[in-house]
């Protein structure tokens, strides 16, 4: 295996990890709330209603944590689209070459 061949072995690796991170915390994400759902529902008084601002601020502030492990994990490439970073320098040192033929 070549040294460019490592490196790219080596930074798909890290991406695979990164998503197998995510996709495992939304599976934890999941099943920890329907468990919350079924203890709320298996508390509730005779005639009350599951529908209470108490019964969504596990979901709600732990899915604000989940959407930003999201966008760290698929953001880049959302955003700025695959290969943007490796474009960009490219394109610098382009521009770095071509400034430096006049000199």
């Amino acid at each position: 295996m070549t040294p460019n061949e490592q490196i790219q072995y080596e930074n798909a690796l890290k991406r695979v990890k990164r998503v197998k991170g995510f996709y495992t915390h939304l599976i934890v994400y999941i099943v920890i709330n329907i468990m919350i759902i079924i203890v709320n529902l298996q508390s509730l008084d005779k005639g009350e209603s599951y529908f209470q601002l108490k019964n969504f601020f596990t979901a709600f502030f732990w899915g604000i944590g989940l959407l930003s492990h999201f966008l760290s994990v698929f953001g880049p490439d959302l955003f700025l689209g695959k290969n943007w970073e490796e474009r960009k320098i490219k394109e610098l040192m382009e521009q770095e070459k071509n400034s430096n033929k006049w000199q």
